[in-house]
């Protein structure tokens, strides 16, 4: 792995000096993790940074379902709360690719917050920004049928990426549960989409045609 790659990538910690920043790389574990592993679950307290790769984060339904709540990516953390004291009781964090994980524990943080007080500010600002998503997600959930779902997240991704073209991060099962769905209408609801001339879609690659059509939807 590339010297103090994690860190360099974080917003969390990329302002800190380069003897700073390795400082913190030598108190991270290293780990990588399979397709389809667990990174962590219920009752964890570590900070997990995705160096490559991607890794989901879900909780279970009621009936045992995964619901999907976002996805990571390079540069990407889960377990600030943890690092506070609040407990983690029900999201899962599993790969959806081979990932490079950078793991530090409660304690090493402590360390570095010691260290770096200004980190605490950081965390909040960037805590507040997760929140949002979720509040995006939760608007998302809240439409009544799915092809406004689908139009609604297909226009976020497509502001992400400043771009009408864009690549879905996602596989369409992951996709469904984002949204609410199964991925028997989810299929149909891009159906609907492309045979409106709404979108042009070629494997993972989206490409948006009629974006007031989306906002219409």
């Amino acid at each position: 792995m590339i010297q103090h790659i994690c860190v360099t990538l974080v917003p969390l910690f990329n302002y800190l000096s380069e003897d700073e920043q390795i400082k913190i790389n030598r108190l991270a574990q290293h780990k990588q993790f399979k397709k389809n592993e667990i990174v962590f679950r219920p009752g964890d307290e570590n900070l997990d940074i995705v160096a490559l790769g991607s890794m989901k984060v879900f909780q279970l339904s009621t009936n045992g379902d995964e619901q999907l709540l976002r996805v990571v990516e390079p540069g990407g953390y889960e377990g600030e709360n943890q690092l506070f004291g609040i407990k983690n009781e029900s999201l899962f964090g599993k790969t959806l690719e081979t990932t490079e994980i950078c793991r530090l524990s409660k304690q090493d943080f402590d360390q570095v917050m010691l260290r770096n007080p200004q980190i605490a500010l950081k965390l909040f600002e960037l805590s507040a920004q997760k929140m949002i998503q979720v509040e995006k997600q939760a608007h998302i959930l809240s439409m009544e049928r799915v092809e406004e779902r689908l139009a609604n997240y297909l226009l976020d991704l497509s502001k992400a990426a400043n771009d009408y073209r864009f690549s879905l991060p996602m596989k369409m099962i992951d996709i469904a549960r984002y949204i609410g769905t199964t991925p028997e209408t989810l299929s149909r609801k891009f159906r609907f989409l492309e045979d409106n001339r709404l979108i042009k879609r070629s494997g993972r690659r989206i490409i948006i045609l009629n974006r007031d059509g989306l906002i219409d939807l």
